[in-house]
């Protein structure tokens, strides 16, 4: 199964697995780290890259199969769309039904909006059940909110709104509380204490998870909750189209049944968008660790309306995908791999970097490992570099792998590899959305009535996420748009419906030459050939 030149480094990796377990690799300077990132991350690729011609973010630079769907015709010819008789009319419209989606919706629920969720695939399709590692909040005596701030707006190259990473971090411990008495089940010791663990950029242990899987059980448990609420979800439907009033207000979507074509009006008093991420648009052709439906519909849909965007041209691509079987090549490899003590080893059984460095810089180091170093380890198919799995129980004894870490047990044990005794390959997976549509504290873009939570959101990570603040964002900023969103109703006297922003894009990119046969929310990925 594994090729000779793999054999060989993995004779390497043993014999010098006790002595690099005891090796602590030094951590780079800020000057090596500004070095190494312009070097080798892809956001730095200049050609990869595209200038916008159109809309509220004209002028700045996105990846170039983004702006494609940016500067891409609509779906919908807004002569053929009657809004008079809308099939749905609500308080709260929610697009997705991933994390973010459903914690807005519960909240919006409490604060008594009548309220719907419509999602593309089914609820709990998300990259929120994709997570693994666990979730941050400075809830111990050691820490503290600002404790995690500093970490969080270093790690993200001081770049995060202020206003949205204060909102994040000090909301943090109650969310846990929150999720706790909802019913997930987190990490506890004997006496019930919530054990947290080191993420990559973490000065503190404020990572809480359950096993490996902490954002299947956090889904598990919000999904649970939406549906024992009776809340609308309507399954297999995507929005296509944000619908404003005649005041420039959002006031709804065009939806379309994603089995049938039929398409659907929900008119709304406020829309909260939590469509998720980018991954499966295959930036730079990387592989992905995200959902089938992450295609940056969010993005399409708000920019098209008018709301501008941050950041939208910085991506973050995980250190740790799987780079070998082929089978679950990209899929994700949690860092809390590596907080439990394995190390990323070279092919000639070298430690090559401190295992917590942050993101960026990680993958970074694995890609420049890779190709100028010619350190890496040659597939048949790609390249890769060790993450040594045996040095967890080597530090921590024997059956730590099979409690912490299950579903990574299970997912190499499926392709006969055992981490409890061999090391894995890995290789950076395109993982996460750094950018996205701006937001006030509050949750909403520069359209009224139009929220935005989750992964679409641009600012609150700045251009780098440390670990764990992923599933913090989605809690917080989903309770947040619920809330407001719900609030907000209650005063909103809608205008006549109108799809005249369609019309005028459509103008705009005439205008500017731009002539494409693409369409654009994508949906889904096309991963066939035409003939």
């Amino acid at each position: 199964m594994y090729t000779n030149e793999m054999l060989e480094s993995m004779k390497k990796v043993e014999a010098a697995r006790e002595a690099n377990a005891a090796l602590e690799p030094r951590r780079m300077t800020a000057e090596e780290k500004d070095t190494l990132l312009a070097t080798y991350h892809p956001d730095y690729k200049q050609g990869e890259f595209d200038v916008l011609k159109i809309g509220p973010n004209k002028g700045e630079k996105v990846p170039t199969e983004l702006a494609a769907l940016l500067q891409a015709n609509s779906r919908v010819n807004p002569a053929d769309i009657d809004l008079s008789n809308p099939d749905y009319d609500v308080d709260v419209l929610i697009i997705g039904g991933g994390g973010a989606g459903a914690s807005a919706a519960i909240e919006a629920d409490n604060g008594g909006a009548s309220t719907m969720i419509v999602t593309k695939l089914r609820i709990g399709d998300a990259n929120t059940m994709m997570a693994e590692g666990g979730i941050q909040a400075a809830d111990k005596p050691n820490d503290s909110p600002a404790i995690h701030y500093l970490d969080a707006f270093g790690g993200g190259h001081f770049a995060a709104k202020p206003e949205l990473l204060y909102k994040l971090v000090n909301e943090a411990p109650e969310a846990i509380l929150w999720l706790n008495e909802l019913g997930v089940e987190f990490d506890k010791d004997k006496d019930g204490t919530m054990i947290t663990t080191h993420g990559g950029g973490t000065s503190r242990k404020r990572m809480h998870a359950a096993k490996d899987y902490s954002g299947a059980e956090i889904m598990r448990t919000l999904r649970d909750e939406v549906l024992n609420r009776n809340i609308p979800v309507v399954d297999f439907t995507a929005a296509i189209e944000l619908i404003l009033d005649d005041d420039g207000k959002a006031a709804g979507a065009v939806l379309m049944n994603m089995e049938t074509k039929e398409i659907l009006i929900a008119r709304a008093k406020t829309v909260i968008i939590a469509t998720g991420g980018a991954g499966r648009l295959h930036y730079q052709g990387f592989p992905t660790s995200n959902h089938y439906g992450a295609t940056a519909d969010g993005l399409v849909l708000g920019y098209r309306a008018g709301a501008k965007l941050l950041y939208a041209d910085t991506l973050q691509y995980h250190p740790t995908g799987a780079a070998y079987p082929e089978q679950i090549f990209g899929a994700l490899v949690t860092e809390k791999v590596r907080s439990l003590g394995a190390k990323l080893i070279n092919v000639d059984g070298e430690a090559f970097m401190h295992p917590l460095e942050t993101r960026d810089v990680s993958a970074a180091s694995i890609i420049r490992e890779c190709s100028d170093r010619q350190k890496g380890v040659h597939t048949a198919d790609g390249v890769g570099v060790w993450l040594d799995t045996p040095m967890i129980e080597l530090k921590n004894g024997e059956g730590t792998i099979e409690k912490r870490i299950p579903a990574m047990l299970r997912m190499f044990g499926k392709y006969g590899i055992d981490i409890r005794k061999e090391p894995i390959l890995v290789y950076p997976t395109l993982h996460y959305q750094n950018g996205g549509l701006d937001i006030t504290a509050e949750g909403m873009t520069n359209i009224e009535n139009l929220y935005v939570a989750g992964e679409a959101v641009g600012g609150i990570h700045g251009r780098n996420r440390l670990m764990g603040n992923s599933l913090l964002d989605i809690i917080v900023f989903g309770r947040n748009a619920g809330r407001n969103a719900s609030a907000k109703s209650k005063d909103v006297e809608l205008g006549q419906l109108t799809l005249d922003h369609v019309e005028k894009f459509a103008k705009e990119m005439a205008d500017a030459g731009i002539v494409t046969d693409m369409v654009s929310p994508k949906l889904l990925p096309r991963y066939t050939h035409k003939k």
